[in-house]
């Protein structure tokens, strides 16, 4: 029977570094795409919001259009009324019959003079709504016409990336998946508490990548051994000596292209 093979810690730290330069590429190529997801959000909600403040405006504007029918109704009422009164005006009895129906004729005309000032104000308000609502569309055409590019800039970028970046997501759980459970909660624990992301860094100039702190001779042998995953004291990221970061570089850019 077959001896499985044994995976050793410099196959571990391999598979740890080939991690972090795909899951390194897929931040970049998310990067790229920035904050235009977020934007492009934001002016879908502001447009959202200023199409339900115009159909509101619309509404109101539509109500108004209601109570001017309503008034116009009171005045022609009012007007039936005062001529049926000014015709049984010539036709009455006494003084008090005729007092009586002056004082309608009278309260008609009041009405009449009401509901030609309630027109007026219900004009001059739609007459403002109207000018608020065509400041909203205007404003609504410019993001909607800022929308259409941020979406077209977004698209180009995915025609771009999505192939590439599916292939590297898939090619992320891959390599996971040959890695240790601790050894990956503790590279994703240290990746998720990097601002750049990276959990396995090479030595370079005698320090760990991206840090300023020398590393000791005698720890840079023991990196160079491979024989023990090693962390950097300063920032806790996983170390790997420069030659096994640039041979799995250049097996990881062949995969890429």
């Amino acid at each position: 029977m077959a001896k499985k093979k044994e995976v050793t810690v410099e196959d571990k730290l391999r598979a740890l570094y080939d991690l972090q330069l795909i899951d390194s590429r897929i931040d970049e190529i998310q990067n790229v795409r920035g904050e235009l997801p977020l934007e492009i959000e934001d002016l879908e909600d502001e447009i959202t919001g200023i199409n339900t403040r115009i159909s509101n405006l619309e509404q109101d504007v539509t109500n108004l259009e209601t109570d001017i029918k309503s008034k116009k109704n009171t005045i022609a009422e009012a007007e039936e009324l005062t001529k049926k009164y000014n015709e049984q005006q010539k036709n009455v009895r006494n003084n008090r019959e005729f007092d009586s129906l002056s004082k309608e004729i009278e309260y008609q005309g009041l009405e009449v003079e009401l509901a030609e000032k309630r027109i007026k104000e219900f004009k001059a308000k739609i007459e403002q709504k109207n000018e608020v609502i065509e400041q909203n569309n205007e404003k609504l055409a410019k993001l909607n016409d800022h929308l259409k590019h941020k979406k077209a800039e977004l698209n180009d970028i995915l025609s771009e990336t999505e192939k590439e970046e599916k292939l590297l997501q898939e090619k992320s759980i891959e390599y996971s998946g040959v890695i240790e459970e601790h050894l990956l909660k503790a590279y994703k624990r240290i990746r998720s508490n990097a601002n750049n992301g990276l959990a396995v860094v090479s030595v370079e100039r005698g320090a760990s990548g991206g840090s300023f702190f020398t590393i000791p001779p005698q720890r840079q042998v023991e990196i160079a051994n491979r024989k023990k995953i090693i962390t950097d004291e300063h920032s806790g990221r996983i170390l790997v000596d420069a030659q096994l970061a640039m041979e799995e570089k250049e097996k990881m850019d062949k995969l890429f292209s």
